[in-house]
């Protein structure tokens, strides 16, 4: 699957702008709709801000064979810790949300079974993750299955996306009859109503704690530090409630 780029021209005057290169943002998948609503409201000075979603892993793993990012955010901090401490980062990593899994369907009958039931259900013909090597997402939903003695049996019925997106998408296709998915896609306007969801136990898989960090090739960039600061403010904390995120 090809990495979602998005491209926002966040307003002011074209002079402002001129000649400057767009501030590139990496982002976890499953900040697919709300980072896109957050940065609408982020004054830019007219300079573009490209936005590149993908999963946690395979983004980290190009900042450090150098991708020119400015910003990382990741579904799981521990992937911005990590290259703040080998020093691929301009500060310390900070959390910002905490994310959800949960199972979901366009079925609702199936939404609303608790795991064990719909990994047994004959309907289920094919359940979609995230790949767990590189996807928090799916790393959680293998932690979610294995708690509860389902992994083995829920084998023969996996397909993995690249990123969470790409799962939700499986089961948007139909490709899937379900998925392990980011509560924060299913609770977004273009996905919300459409079949049914059940939240995973959180004590099934380990805390969902998102981080991000200004990379060090944005060190001095100023744009990089005020949107940094943009992704904590309140009216950024309370979108990321509406989305079904945890502040932190």
């Amino acid at each position: 699957m090809r990495i979602a780029r998005r491209s926002l021209l966040l307003a002011a005057s074209p002079s402002v702008a001129w000649g400057q290169p767009p501030l590139t943002v990496a982002a976890a998948a499953d900040l697919r709709f709300v980072l896109d609503e957050l940065l609408k409201g982020f004054d830019a000075g007219g300079r573009r801000v490209d936005v590149i979603y993908g999963s946690s892993g395979k983004l980290a793993t190009q900042i450090r064979q150098g991708a020119p990012f400015d910003l990382y955010l990741a579904a799981d901090q521990r992937f911005s810790q990590d290259l703040a401490a080998d020093g691929f980062a301009a500060g310390p990593s900070q959390r910002y949300a905490r994310g959800f899994l949960v199972s979901w369907s366009l079925d609702a009958q199936l939404g609303r079974l608790p795991l064990a039931a719909l990994v047994a259900d004959p309907r289920l013909r094919r359940l979609a993750i995230a790949n767990p090597a590189h996807a928090p997402y799916g790393e959680r939903a293998e932690q979610a299955l294995r708690h509860q003695g389902l992994w083995q049996q829920a084998q023969p019925k996996l397909v993995m996306g690249e990123n969470i997106a790409q799962a939700l998408q499986f089961v948007q296709s139909g490709a899937a009859q379900a998925g392990l998915v980011a509560l924060s896609l299913v609770l977004a306007p273009a996905v919300a109503g459409q079949g049914a969801f059940t939240r995973l136990p959180p004590q099934s898989y380990a805390a969902l704690d998102q981080g991000f960090i200004v990379t060090r090739r944005a060190a001095s960039d100023a744009l990089a530090a005020r949107l940094a600061q943009h992704l904590r403010n309140p009216a950024a904390l309370a979108l990321w409630q509406r989305y079904g995120f945890e502040p932190l």
